[in-house]
């Protein structure tokens, strides 16, 4: 576990700083996410936080609270709404505070402990990559809204493994049969070779690491990438990766 979180600390630091140098009078710019501002965001994130330390000690007891609402967009909002009659300076350290209650929380499970979440259960090192992922995601959202380009580092390579891993769930999703396995080979930041899938595939994605994760968080189109599918399956992969849980 401890690659994985120190590797999420640091993702959540780099935004966080990004987020001080922020003029305060910004944080009401509206995002590509939804229309939600840069508050909104960071709510967001923070909200998302304490079901994250709910379901790592408290068995996910809020996660049903879900299934109150008509679709998950009608949660997600509810869950940042506090943060609009919130300073920007109470928004992040309301993000701070749950996010380090994750960080410990994580800090005493073995990586195969299981945690449950509203997509399901998963092991804990996924748990805290799918964390990575959020704040990398909405990340990607500040920084546009303030037109700033972020910096794509090594640890876009957990990124690029969950979107690969969570394949089989994001073809179930889109109603999609998954029958060949998908390689995906990308190159991250300093030429580092990212490798998933097994190699005797004819089903084959290649592209750069950035391109790979922009696309499987919504942020991209693979038509706007340098992204090449080899297969059908691949193809659809392109068209239907999801890494957010």
């Amino acid at each position: 576990m401890r690659e994985i979180l120190s590797d999420l600390v640091a993702e959540q630091q780099y935004q966080d700083q990004f987020l001080q140098r922020t003029n305060i009078r910004d944080w009401k710019k509206k995002t590509p996410s939804a229309g939600w501002s840069i508050q909104d965001t960071v709510s967001h994130l923070a909200s998302l936080e304490e079901y994250a330390y709910n379901a790592l000690e408290e068995g996910g007891s809020r996660l049903a609270e879900a299934s109150q609402y008509d679709t998950f967009g009608e949660f997600t909002l509810a869950g940042l709404l506090p943060g609009r009659t919130m300073r920007p300076q109470d928004v992040i350290e309301w993000w701070r505070e749950a996010r380090a209650k994750v960080v410990d929380s994580l800090s005493r499970k073995s990586p195969s402990d299981r945690v449950p979440w509203f997509a399901g259960e998963m092991s804990a090192k996924t748990f805290a990559t799918a964390r990575l992922m959020e704040t990398w995601a909405h990340g990607l959202d500040i920084h546009t809204t303030m037109d700033a380009e972020p910096e794509d580092t090594p640890r876009l390579r957990h990124i690029a493994w969950l979107a690969w891993k969570t394949l089989p769930h994001a073809f179930a999703d889109a109603g999609q049969p998954y029958e060949v396995p998908v390689r995906v080979e990308v190159i991250g930041p300093a030429y580092a070779k990212y490798i998933f899938g097994p190699a005797d595939t004819d089903q084959l994605i290649k592209g750069t690491a950035g391109d790979w994760c922009r696309v499987a968080v919504r942020r991209r189109s693979a038509d706007d990438t340098s992204l090449k599918a080899q297969g059908q399956v691949a193809e659809m992969a392109l068209k239907v990766v999801r890494a957010y849980l």
